[in-house]
Protein backbone atom coordinates (compact mmCIF):
# COMPACT_ATOMS: atom_id res chain seq x y z
CA UNK A 1 0.00 0.00 0.00
CA UNK A 2 1.39 3.37 -0.99
CA UNK A 3 2.02 5.91 1.76
CA UNK A 4 0.62 9.36 0.94
CA UNK A 5 2.04 12.48 2.50
CA UNK A 6 -0.51 14.69 4.15
CA UNK A 7 -0.65 18.21 2.85
CA UNK A 8 -0.61 20.95 5.43
CA UNK A 9 -3.81 22.96 5.81
CA UNK A 10 -3.65 26.34 4.13
CA UNK A 11 -1.03 25.20 1.66
CA UNK A 12 -2.02 25.27 -1.99
CA UNK A 13 -0.96 22.88 -4.67
CA UNK A 14 1.48 24.54 -7.09
CA UNK A 15 -0.22 22.62 -9.88
CA UNK A 16 -3.62 24.19 -9.32
CA UNK A 17 -4.74 26.75 -11.86
CA UNK A 18 -7.84 28.75 -12.64
CA UNK A 19 -9.63 26.02 -14.58
CA UNK A 20 -11.37 24.53 -11.53
CA UNK A 21 -10.91 27.39 -9.09
CA UNK A 22 -13.76 29.60 -8.02
CA UNK A 23 -17.18 29.02 -6.55
CA UNK A 24 -19.05 27.86 -9.64
CA UNK A 25 -20.75 24.56 -8.73
CA UNK A 26 -19.33 22.78 -11.81
CA UNK A 27 -15.77 23.78 -10.94
CA UNK A 28 -16.17 22.72 -7.30
CA UNK A 29 -17.57 19.32 -8.29
CA UNK A 30 -15.10 18.78 -11.14
CA UNK A 31 -12.12 19.61 -8.93
CA UNK A 32 -13.10 16.88 -6.46
CA UNK A 33 -13.61 14.39 -9.31
CA UNK A 34 -10.30 15.18 -11.00
CA UNK A 35 -8.43 15.01 -7.69
CA UNK A 36 -9.70 11.46 -7.14
CA UNK A 37 -8.57 10.39 -10.61
CA UNK A 38 -5.20 12.14 -10.42
CA UNK A 39 -4.17 11.34 -6.84
CA UNK A 40 -5.43 7.77 -6.55
CA UNK A 41 -5.36 6.72 -10.24
CA UNK A 42 -8.89 5.36 -9.95
CA UNK A 43 -10.96 3.90 -12.75
CA UNK A 44 -14.02 5.81 -13.93
CA UNK A 45 -16.30 3.06 -12.56
CA UNK A 46 -14.67 3.34 -9.14
CA UNK A 47 -15.36 7.07 -8.89
CA UNK A 48 -18.86 6.48 -10.27
CA UNK A 49 -19.54 3.86 -7.56
CA UNK A 50 -18.09 5.93 -4.71
CA UNK A 51 -20.69 6.35 -1.97
CA UNK A 52 -20.89 8.72 0.96
CA UNK A 53 -20.13 5.92 3.41
CA UNK A 54 -16.88 5.19 1.53
CA UNK A 55 -15.40 8.41 2.92
CA UNK A 56 -14.31 7.83 6.52
CA UNK A 57 -13.62 11.32 7.80
CA UNK A 58 -12.65 10.21 11.32
CA UNK A 59 -10.01 7.73 10.16
CA UNK A 60 -9.13 9.88 7.12
CA UNK A 61 -9.60 6.95 4.72
CA UNK A 62 -11.30 6.46 1.41
CA UNK A 63 -12.64 3.00 0.53
CA UNK A 64 -12.73 1.94 -3.09
CA UNK A 65 -14.51 -1.18 -4.30
CA UNK A 66 -12.58 -2.71 -7.17
CA UNK A 67 -15.09 -3.64 -9.90
CA UNK A 68 -13.26 -6.66 -11.25
CA UNK A 69 -12.45 -8.41 -7.97
CA UNK A 70 -15.30 -6.82 -5.95
CA UNK A 71 -12.85 -6.42 -3.08
CA UNK A 72 -12.47 -3.24 -1.15
CA UNK A 73 -9.21 -1.33 -0.95
CA UNK A 74 -8.53 1.70 1.20
CA UNK A 75 -6.29 4.71 0.77
CA UNK A 76 -5.36 7.52 3.14
CA UNK A 77 -7.57 10.50 2.43
CA UNK A 78 -5.09 13.23 1.53
CA UNK A 79 -5.75 16.72 2.78
CA UNK A 80 -6.18 18.19 -0.72
CA UNK A 81 -8.59 15.49 -1.88
CA UNK A 82 -10.48 15.67 1.41
CA UNK A 83 -10.79 19.45 1.21
CA UNK A 84 -11.98 19.39 -2.41
CA UNK A 85 -14.51 16.64 -1.70
CA UNK A 86 -15.79 18.24 1.50
CA UNK A 87 -16.17 21.59 -0.26
CA UNK A 88 -18.27 19.88 -2.94
CA UNK A 89 -20.38 18.01 -0.37
CA UNK A 90 -21.09 21.13 1.68
CA UNK A 91 -21.55 23.72 -1.06
CA UNK A 92 -22.76 21.94 -4.19
CA UNK A 93 -24.12 18.44 -3.68
CA UNK A 94 -27.90 18.59 -3.32
CA UNK A 95 -29.50 16.99 -0.28
CA UNK A 96 -31.14 13.99 -1.87
CA UNK A 97 -31.53 10.32 -1.00
CA UNK A 98 -28.89 9.11 -3.46
CA UNK A 99 -25.83 7.75 -1.64
CA UNK A 100 -23.41 8.19 -4.56
CA UNK A 101 -20.96 11.02 -3.92
CA UNK A 102 -21.16 12.68 -7.33
CA UNK A 103 -24.50 13.79 -8.70
CA UNK A 104 -25.72 15.79 -11.65
CA UNK A 105 -25.86 19.53 -11.11
CA UNK A 106 -29.41 20.00 -12.40
CA UNK A 107 -32.71 18.48 -11.37
CA UNK A 108 -33.75 15.77 -11.50
CA UNK A 109 -30.65 14.99 -9.44
CA UNK A 110 -29.18 11.57 -10.08
CA UNK A 111 -25.75 9.93 -9.87
CA UNK A 112 -23.25 11.18 -12.43
CA UNK A 113 -22.81 8.67 -15.23
CA UNK A 114 -19.48 7.13 -16.19
CA UNK A 115 -19.74 9.07 -19.44
CA UNK A 116 -20.13 12.41 -17.69
CA UNK A 117 -17.16 11.62 -15.41
CA UNK A 118 -15.13 10.82 -18.52
CA UNK A 119 -16.15 14.15 -20.04
CA UNK A 120 -15.03 16.08 -16.95
CA UNK A 121 -11.44 14.92 -17.48
CA UNK A 122 -11.51 14.82 -21.27
CA UNK A 123 -12.79 18.38 -21.62
CA UNK A 124 -10.16 19.76 -19.24
CA UNK A 125 -7.28 17.86 -20.89
CA UNK A 126 -8.44 18.95 -24.34
CA UNK A 127 -8.45 22.57 -23.20
CA UNK A 128 -4.81 22.13 -22.14
CA UNK A 129 -3.85 20.82 -25.60
CA UNK A 130 -2.16 17.77 -24.08
CA UNK A 131 -1.04 15.45 -26.87
CA UNK A 132 -2.55 12.06 -25.98
CA UNK A 133 -4.45 9.45 -27.93
CA UNK A 134 -6.99 9.23 -25.11
CA UNK A 135 -7.94 12.11 -22.85
CA UNK A 136 -10.23 10.55 -20.30
CA UNK A 137 -9.71 9.44 -16.70
CA UNK A 138 -7.69 6.44 -17.85
CA UNK A 139 -4.96 8.79 -19.07
CA UNK A 140 -4.67 10.07 -15.48
CA UNK A 141 -4.54 6.47 -14.28
CA UNK A 142 -1.69 5.76 -16.70
CA UNK A 143 0.03 9.01 -15.69
CA UNK A 144 -0.25 7.99 -12.03
CA UNK A 145 1.32 4.61 -12.81
CA UNK A 146 4.06 6.31 -14.83
CA UNK A 147 4.72 8.71 -11.97
CA UNK A 148 4.99 5.82 -9.50
CA UNK A 149 7.36 4.01 -11.87
CA UNK A 150 9.52 7.14 -12.22
CA UNK A 151 9.63 7.46 -8.41
CA UNK A 152 11.10 3.95 -8.24
CA UNK A 153 8.05 1.95 -7.21
CA UNK A 154 8.16 -1.70 -8.20
CA UNK A 155 5.65 -3.16 -10.62
CA UNK A 156 4.15 -5.05 -7.66
CA UNK A 157 3.70 -1.82 -5.69
CA UNK A 158 2.17 -0.08 -8.70
CA UNK A 159 -0.13 -3.05 -9.31
CA UNK A 160 -1.24 -3.01 -5.67
CA UNK A 161 -1.93 0.71 -5.87
CA UNK A 162 -3.97 0.29 -9.06
CA UNK A 163 -5.85 -2.71 -7.70
CA UNK A 164 -4.43 -5.15 -10.23
CA UNK A 165 -4.47 -8.84 -9.37
CA UNK A 166 -1.89 -9.84 -11.99
CA UNK A 167 1.53 -8.36 -12.65
CA UNK A 168 0.99 -8.78 -16.41
CA UNK A 169 -1.84 -6.28 -16.21
CA UNK A 170 0.46 -3.73 -14.61
CA UNK A 171 3.17 -4.27 -17.24
CA UNK A 172 0.84 -2.76 -19.84
CA UNK A 173 1.34 0.56 -18.06
CA UNK A 174 5.08 0.40 -18.74
CA UNK A 175 4.48 0.07 -22.51
CA UNK A 176 2.15 3.01 -23.06
CA UNK A 177 2.83 6.35 -24.74
CA UNK A 178 5.39 7.48 -22.17
CA UNK A 179 6.12 10.79 -23.89
CA UNK A 180 2.47 11.81 -23.85
CA UNK A 181 1.89 10.54 -20.34
CA UNK A 182 4.98 12.32 -19.06
CA UNK A 183 3.40 15.50 -20.39
CA UNK A 184 0.39 14.86 -18.14
CA UNK A 185 2.53 13.78 -15.17
CA UNK A 186 5.02 16.63 -15.52
CA UNK A 187 2.50 19.43 -15.30
CA UNK A 188 1.63 18.01 -11.88
CA UNK A 189 -2.02 18.55 -12.63
CA UNK A 190 -1.08 21.88 -14.21
CA UNK A 191 -4.08 23.55 -15.72
CA UNK A 192 -6.29 20.54 -15.03
CA UNK A 193 -7.16 21.83 -11.60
Amino acid sequence: MRDYPKARPGRTCSACSLSTEGDQPKNIRDRAIIMLFAVYALRVGEVHALRLQDLDWEKELIYVTRPKSRRQQFYPLTYTVGEATLHYLKKVRPRVLHREVFLTLKAPFRPSSCGSLYDVVSDRLQALNVSLNHRGPHSLRHAGATRLLAEGSSMKEIGDHLGHQKTDTTRVYAKVDLAGLRQVAEFKLGGLL
